[in-house]
């Protein structure tokens, strides 16, 4: 069992349909969804920082930063999204699913806890990244919640926040946008 550093954070939604995410450390991050991309958000922050977060299949997260590093992440239900090496889990307080897994956490349910199975992978080729774009665009034509097998994470744990209430319109994501 993997005991990460926690970092809570909370989104806002801006007037111009963009996302203003504070982390509890004190980073900020604009966030915006690309047109004709429904799983791809662009981001920049308040330290310099800039890139696009794409959902992948199997609630595989890929960060690529401008100057072109990837690093990836997961999904793994209740608001929470593990970084490489399990060193870091972020956790989204402004949803539904997010609160609870940190109520739940705090009561000590081991079924919350880091194990070996939600750690993302390391580094992906593109083939592989490829095959779970496919995958996850399977999911989301057929009505799926794109989560894949990830068979450890409570993928439907009641909430949407994915969605973080971007916006009215049917969505096709079924958590937070990515992590």
């Amino acid at each position: 069992m993997i005991r990460p550093q926690e970092i809570g954070y909370t989104d806002e939604l801006l007037a111009d349909g963009t996302v203003h995410r504070r982390y509890d450390d004190g980073l900020e991050e604009w966030r915006s969804r690309t047109a004709g991309r429904p799983h791809l958000v662009r981001w920049h922050d308040n330290r310099g920082a800039s890139g696009t977060d794409e959902l992948l299949g199997d609630r595989v997260i890929k960060r690529t930063l401008a100057d072109g590093t990837a690093t990836y992440a997961r999904d793994i239900g209740y608001g929470r999204t593990v970084w490489p090496r399990g060193e870091r889990v972020t956790v989204n307080r402004s949803s539904f699913g997010g609160r609870m897994g940190v109520l739940l956490a705090g009561l000590g349910v081991a079924s919350l806890a880091i194990t070996a199975a939600h750690l993302p992978p390391l580094d992906m080729t593109l083939a592989e990244e490829e095959a779970l774009r496919r995958q996850q665009s399977q999911a989301s034509s057929s009505g799926g919640d794109g989560g894949g097998g990830d068979a450890g994470a409570d993928t439907d744990s009641g909430d949407d926040s994915w969605d973080a209430g971007w916006d009215g319109d049917e969505d096709p994501w079924s958590d937070d946008d990515f992590g």
